[in-house]
């Protein structure tokens, strides 16, 4: 239940930061914070990770209900102790349903953080991110975790 909770509250923050972006800015504008370095921008995303395979909307509604039916399946398989773990399968979790929720909404997602160096991109796919990175040395340093 701890995972579907953080997931949960991720989706909520994520929903919430780009409701206020969407009704705040229009698409493509940009808001200096610290300029040259780091804005707000308003881009609708209708590919994956750094804009690839844009206009794929079907197949990534497709691959997000299944990396969150995944996790919720094998939610119940970590260990209680493990709760970093599971915390991070809360924010994959999160993520995913943030995203998957423009994507059924608006056809797209929305991103905004824009730090000029790197794609723009949202609190979704930082979640997800994060949460990846630590499933993924969780998946290999410990010999005792199987799913």
């Amino acid at each position: 239940m701890q995972i579907i909770w953080i997931g949960l509250i991720v989706a909520i923050i994520d929903q919430i930061s780009k409701n206020i972006v969407v009704s705040s800015l229009k698409p493509h504008q940009s808001i200096p914070i610290i300029q040259n370095i780091f804005h707000l921008t308003y881009v609708q995303n209708t590919g994956a990770a750094f804009s690839m395979l844009r206009g794929k909307t079907y197949f990534f509604i497709l691959v997000s209900s299944l990396i969150i039916i995944a996790i919720i399946y094998f939610a119940h398989k970590i260990p209680k102790e493990k709760r970093l773990l599971r915390m991070m399968l809360g924010f994959v979790l999160g993520g995913a349903t943030g995203n998957l929720i423009d994507r059924v909404r608006l056809g797209f997602v929305v991103d905004f953080f824009d730090f000029r160096i790197w794609p723009v991109f949202n609190i979704a796919d930082s979640a997800v991110v994060i949460g990846m990175i630590v499933i993924a040395y969780y998946l290999i340093t410990d010999p005792e975790l199987k799913f």
